[in-house]
């Protein structure tokens, strides 16, 4: 889906159109919808077996605020503690994985998406956020192996 702003000017009796792509917002609350393949992701990003069946369990919501590129999510899990991000897209934030590392996480626009790359020093995975439709939000990660993963998450 393309996210367009048109604007229209007459000059001396000349119609101009001019079509510029607009950044899609994904401020909102977003709660778990579906997962397809999480778990071989994480398999695949030596997330032990323990922490693997307990993220099974958990059900997550990100509740962002965006204003143009800065970004503010914070990550609500069920049971756990969850995790905020501050970050300005096309920049760099920290954060700790899963596993327990830290990651440096670089962020960036890829056409209508947010492309975040999360390094570590044992591994490092790919996240693109994207919007599906005003209504949907699909986390796609993949894996060190080349593992591809998605969240689907609904707006709430």
């Amino acid at each position: 889906k393309q996210w367009y702003q048109r604007r229209v000017a007459i000059t001396a009796g000349k119609l101009y159109f001019e079509v510029a792509m607009v950044k899609p917002n994904f401020t909102g609350k977003w709660k778990l919808h579906k997962s397809e393949n999480f778990e071989e992701f994480m398999k695949d990003s030596d997330v032990g077996m323990l922490k693997r069946q307990a993220a099974k369990m958990v059900s997550s919501e990100h509740h962002i605020t965006q204003e143009g590129d800065k970004m503010s999510v914070n990550v609500v899990a069920t049971g756990q503690s969850g995790k905020q991000q501050e970050y300005e897209v096309g920049g760099n934030f920290t954060e700790k994985e899963i596993n327990g590392e830290e990651a440096e996480v670089t962020t960036a626009w890829e056409g209508e998406s947010i492309k975040e790359v999360h390094v570590t020093s044992s591994f490092s995975y790919t996240l693109v956020r994207q919007l599906e439709d005003p209504e949907t939000m699909v986390l796609h990660l993949e894996s060190p192996k080349g593992t591809k993963a998605r969240r689907i998450y609904k707006k709430m």
